[in-house]
């Protein structure tokens, strides 16, 4: 396979997808892990001939993030649970300085730094300090609007209505969180630091809860600017498919009327 090539798939085999296919696409930005599926789904029942084909996904990202989605289809989607618990890796930008109620770019600030020195006088090493402490197995709060239930009600849902819900902790593993770059910047007057990060952690790790955690650690609010899943297992974002390829590919194979 030439680099940055997608993995193959057996386009002149629809039988080969009802026996099941895992397929690892590019998630584009705003869409949600399940339009994705959707659109898998629509266009592999035009490729195959079949209705009910059972499509599923091993993982879910945000809309605001990019990168790795699994999709299984047919009996591949008996190892979504496998898939779904390998090590991930992001890549993301955190904004020191600032914090958002979703803890990424979907709400607006509601909190800048009380001390704007303090995000001022920021250094490499007390980020690295801070990023070390968050390195290990954690206790991890997860975000408020997140696809967790609270009395059968996810918690985005009750969120957005202005609910004061309480999530419990859940146990993860951050096995990196490696600094790759520091960005002064100013936001509507305000001075933030940009830390582009990368991330390795176990299944269920929320970044969207790192960039808060390292914020309250420094003691000047954290949220997400950018999240890509440069990988999932063995599948890495230079052999994704892109959506939009993918279907293209599917629709020109599907039997003609």
């Amino acid at each position: 396979m030439p680099e940055n090539a997608p993995h193959s798939l057996p386009f002149d085999r629809p039988e080969a997808f009802l026996e099941g296919q895992v397929m690892v696409l590019d998630k584009p930005l705003t869409w949600t892990s399940f339009d994705v599926v959707n659109k898998v789904r629509y266009a592999l029942r035009g490729f195959t001939g079949v209705k009910k084909i059972k499509v599923g996904h091993a993982g879910t990202l945000d809309p605001l993030a990019t990168g790795v989605l699994v999709v299984c289809c047919g009996r591949a989607t008996k190892t979504i649970d496998t898939l779904q618990a390998q090590e991930k890796v992001y890549t993301a930008t955190v904004r020191l300085g600032a914090h958002t109620p979703s803890l990424d770019a979907e709400t607006e600030v509601d909190r800048w730094a009380e001390d704007p020195g303090r995000v001022l006088a920021l250094t490499a090493e007390a980020v690295g300090q801070a990023t070390a402490a968050l390195t290990g197995t954690l206790e991890q709060r997860p975000p408020i609007f997140s696809a967790k239930k609270v009395d059968g009600v996810k918690a985005y849902d009750a969120a957005r209505k202005g609910a004061n819900i309480q999530l419990h902790t859940s146990t993860v593993t951050v096995t990196e969180f490696r600094i790759d770059a520091l960005a002064p910047a100013e936001v509507d007057g305000h001075p933030v630091l940009d830390v582009d990060v990368t991330i390795r952690c176990s299944k269920g790790t929320y970044i969207r809860s790192l960039a808060r955690d390292l914020g309250d650690a420094l003691g000047v609010g954290g949220t997400l600017t950018a999240l890509c899943r440069v990988s999932s297992g063995d599948f890495h974002v230079d052999h994704a498919w892109s959506v939009e390829d993918l279907v293209a590919r599917l629709n020109d194979h599907a039997p003609k009327a």
